[in-house]
């Protein structure tokens, strides 16, 4: 009879769900494993957190994303959309062909995977944006996600920016300094190896 009874009530909250809950109830504040894994009554709590961040878009902050935490640290930094998460839906499949689409590089700062992020002092971690934001009507599709860094990412809602052409690229490096030209071909040369320059029509003439 008992157990009939508690079949008929009310449905105790999945670990997830009751996560949720806390790190809302916590926006701002500074929250330990502990803390979470008694929140969520389970001992995958990571998990949990992890798809928050991945999945949903939650700005689930750890040391990683801000140098005022410490390692174990974690903090919401704000309350998330009462309409859905900004990655609902946001497969591991598609994920990772958007990460292989973009080389696992941020697509506004170019950093990758294991750089120092100069705003952090911090090894970069990457995300998924929305190139057009869902609130604008942007949808999760390959074509309207990019990588972007715990920094941009945070910066980047609601921008609708589109990535640079080449000529506007080219510009760039033309105007920077020595260094900074030496660094992109560095890059670049990491990133494709060693590349031959073709030789135009005039200079094939000349020799």
């Amino acid at each position: 009879m008992a157990k009939q009874q508690e079949r008929g009530g009310a449905r105790r909250p999945g670990s997830k769900q009751r996560l949720q809950e806390y790190l809302v109830a916590n926006v701002g504040h500074v929250i330990t494993p502990a803390d979470l894994q008694q929140a969520a009554g389970v001992s995958e709590w990571a998990r949990r957190v992890r798809e928050l961040r991945e999945q949903e878009g939650w700005t689930i902050l750890t040391h990683n994303d801000s140098a005022e935490l410490k390692p174990g640290q974690y903090l919401l930094k704000e309350r998330p959309p009462e309409r859905g998460r900004l990655s609902r839906g946001i497969s591991t499949k598609l994920r990772a062909a958007v990460l292989d689409h973009d080389g696992f590089t941020c697509q506004m700062c170019g950093l990758t995977p294991g750089d120092i992020d100069p705003a952090t002092g911090r090894k970069v971690r990457l995300h998924l944006g929305h190139i057009k934001d869902k609130s604008l009507g942007g949808k999760n599709e390959l074509a309207n996600l990019r990588a972007l860094c715990s920094t941009c990412n945070q910066g980047a809602k609601n921008v609708t920016g589109e990535k640079p052409t080449t000529v506007w690229l080219l510009s760039q490096i033309r105007r920077a300094g020595l260094e900074e030209q030496r660094a992109a071909f560095e890059w670049l040369e990491r990133k494709f190896g060693s590349i031959t320059p073709v030789k135009t029509t005039a200079e094939s003439e000349r020799h």
